[in-house]
Parts: C-alpha cells; sequence; structure tokens
C-alpha cells in the first residue's frame, strides 16, 4: 500500500542506502514495480526522497536504489547542475509533496566535471549551452582547487559539497525545512564500478525536528 505519512530524514536515508545495499550485492527485490503499486500511485504519489542526480545514462536511480513506482521525486541535470527550474522542482517535491530528504547524487569520472577542468586548463569549452553546463560546474572546481584538492574524485566531492550549500542558500524554503528538523539534504557519491553510494556530505540529518 502507499504510505500515508512521510518517514523521517534519517528513516529516508536509511531506507535508500539499505536500497543501494541490495543492489551492490545482487540480491534486489524490486519493490513497488508491479500492476498493484501501479495501481495504488495512480491518482497520488508520496515519495519519500527527492533525488537531484546527475543525468548519467549510468545513474538510473530506482534501479541503483532498488525502488519502483512512486518511491522517488528525480530531478537530473548534467554534472547535477542548478537552474531555477531545478530548485522549483526540488521545492515542488519538500513542499507538496512533503519529501524528508533531497539526495543530490554525482558520480566518479564525471564528464561535466572533466569538461570544467578541461576548461581552467587549457580554455577549451563546448559549444552551445553544453557550455552553460560547464560554467556551473566551474565554481565547484574552483572551490576544490583552492582548498587544495586536484585529483578528480576529490573535485567531484567538493562539486557536490558546492551543489549541495547552493540549494540551501537558493532555497528559503527548503533550508527553513532543514533547520526545523523536518529535512534534510545529503550528498552521495555513486561509484560506477561497485554501483556503491558514498556519503559525502549531509546537512539537517541529526536536526531535531520542530514547527517549519
Amino acid at each position: 500500500m502507499a504510505e500515508t505519512t512521510s518517514p523521517t530524514p534519517r528513516e529516508a536515508f536509511a531506507r535508500l542506502l539499505e536500497g543501494n545495499q541490495r543492489f551492490v550485492a545482487g540480491t534486489a527485490e524490486h519493490p513497488n514495480q508491479d500492476a498493484t503499486r501501479r495501481a495504488e500511485v495512480a491518482l497520488a504519489q508520496r515519495p519519500f526522497v527527492v533525488l537531484f542526480g546527475c543525468s548519467d545514462s549510468r545513474l538510473a536511480a530506482e534501479i541503483i536504489f532498488d525502488r519502483g513506482l512512486g518511491d522517488l521525486f528525480v530531478v537530473r541535470t548534467a554534472g547535477h547542475v542548478v537552474g531555477a527550474e531545478v530548485l522549483g522542482s526540488i521545492e515542488y517535491g519538500v513542499e507538496l509533496l512533503d519529501c524528508p530528504l533531497v539526495v543530490v547524487l554525482g558520480h566518479d569520472s564525471c564528464g561535466a566535471v572533466g569538461a570544467a577542468c578541461a576548461a581552467l586548463e587549457d580554455g577549451t569549452t563546448p559549444a552551445g549551452y553544453i557550455r552553460d553546463v560547464v560554467e556551473r560546474v566551474t565554481p565547484g572546481v574552483l572551490a576544490a582547487r583552492s582548498a587544495g584538492h586536484v585529483q578528480g574524485d576529490e573535485i567531484v566531492a567538493e562539486h557536490m559539497r558546492h551543489t549541495v550549500d547552493l540549494l540551501l542558500d537558493r532555497s528559503r524554503l527548503l533550508a527553513r525545512r532543514v533547520a526545523a528538523g523536518r529535512a534534510a539534504v545529503v550528498g552521495l557519491c555513486y561509484r560506477l564500478a561497485d554501483g556503491s553510494a558514498q556519503l559525502v556530505v549531509s546537512r539537517g540529518l541529526d536536526t531535531p525536528a520542530g514547527p517549519a
């Protein structure tokens, strides 16, 4: 049956990681993917996570977290770059769907991060709107370099931290929910080779719940 109450941010986080552990171990249960679930969520949705991830084809959220229909409210852009549409979509999931957890999902060997690094090193910039993506990734790369990080994985992790902080800085609605303990924002880095999602940054998982 579809849930009628939202889990706490920590409960939602634990549920998400349990699914990823099943995926990594090869024991996926493929929950909520049958006709019964389809009928349950036809009239209303109650996802427990807003997942804002990179558009990379290898990051299929419902697969790598072993979830199904109505579980995840997914927003994706190349390099998980943030714009007004992204912020509005995330706020919709948090405010109107009452999702207690926002996950920023990045991954190793990210092409957008690599392109931003190349642009800084030799001035190579892509054409068209791809350039806009690279420009939005660049602040995270610069922050990584200023902190002394030069390895690819370190830069990806810093870009994820930058994205998490940017969401909380630009969305007052999300920041208020996190401060009240009604939501949390975390950054997870997906490892392409073994399928595991590793925690990089957390905001609000341990905040006591209070009024919004």
